[in-house]
């Protein structure tokens, strides 16, 4: 029997980027299964949410947003404060880096852990990760629950609807459009990471998204969802994933099982209906973990360091 390389080490292929308008001022950066920055252009400057894993890469995201508009890049959101998602923020040179306060509170608990973390995780990820400068990425403004924001006469509203990937996931929503920017609350043929989630509380998080009624959504992996029938695909899918780890995990648990079994039963209930699906071999050993974590001790997510990463990758796949 082969061992599985750790993560996504394995995984070098060049994805495809498209960069596609959603709304009539909403912009999707994809990549089969990479993750997405949105962006949002208004009336007298632009907004990017998510940033890309390194500056190299994010000056990809810049160039094409220069093919559209001259507009200054005034804001990055961070949707959470994953590496992968807030280490390219500096290239856009901002005038505002904005995160929740939980966000921000995660960055100072376990950011760097988090970056070495990530960075040993997914090699092809962090392209040219010399040019992330030293340190952590800091906001430099943060909200609880609600940030309006004016892009001249463009309402943009940064959300805080409900724990899920993370304790601090914010949404970007632009309220007159009926666009949204999800960050990783929604997947789309992509497996949601769930190493720092909220099992109990992601399904309802969703349903408040679904409240909002979407016409198009952009996900934090997979294509732009761009009429309610995919939005509504999209949110039922990582609804149903989400349910399906939780309720294999708790049954197991509730038994009396250890881990290992647990993961391994897992893994084989949830491989014929999602093991298609962008990095689910990467995302299951983290994801079971953290929901075993959560039904037996742990309501919150314990800090992942690259050392921890390896000794479960070891347990639950050695």
């Amino acid at each position: 029997m082969t061992t599985k390389k750790f993560a996504s080490q394995a995984d070098l292929e060049e994805k495809k980027v498209t960069f596609s308008q959603i709304s009539e001022h909403a912009w999707a950066y994809t990549a089969e299964g990479d993750p997405n920055t949105g962006i949002i252009i208004g009336d007298d400057a632009v907004l990017v949410a998510d940033t890309q894993a390194t500056p190299a890469m994010a000056a990809d995201v810049i160039r094409r947003i220069r093919e559209v508009t001259d507009k200054t890049i005034k804001y990055v959101v961070l949707t959470h404060y994953h590496a992968v998602r807030v280490l390219g923020a500096s290239a856009y040179k901002p005038d505002h880096i904005i995160a929740s306060q939980d966000t921000y509170d995660l960055i100072v608990e376990r950011g760097e852990q988090d970056k070495a973390s990530e960075i040993g995780r997914f090699p092809r990820l962090f392209q040219n990760v010399e040019t992330v400068p030293e340190g952590l990425t800091w906001p430099t403004l943060t909200f609880t629950g609600k940030m309006t924001l004016w892009l001249g006469k463009l309402e943009v509203q940064l959300l805080q609807v409900g724990r899920g990937h993370t304790k601090g996931d914010t949404i970007v929503w632009l309220p007159k459009e009926k666009t949204l920017l999800s960050g990783d609350l929604v997947e789309f043929d992509a497996t949601p990471y769930a190493g720092d989630a909220y099992f109990k509380d992601w399904p309802q998080t969703l349903d408040n998204l679904a409240a909002l009624s979407p016409k198009a959504l952009l996900p934090g992996r997979g294509a732009a969802l761009t009429t309610p029938q995919e939005v509504a695909k999209g949110l039922a899918g990582t609804r149903s994933f989400i349910a399906d780890v939780y309720e294999s995990v708790k049954a197991g648990a509730a038994a009396g099982r250890d881990l290992k079994v647990v993961y391994q039963e897992t893994m084989d209930k949830l491989r014929p209906k999602y093991g298609h699906w962008v990095i689910f071999d990467h995302c299951m050993p983290f994801d079971v973990t953290r929901c075993y974590d959560e039904v037996t001790q742990y309501a919150d997510p314990r800090i992942w360091t690259a050392e921890r990463d390896v000794q479960m990758w070891k347990a639950l796949e050695g």
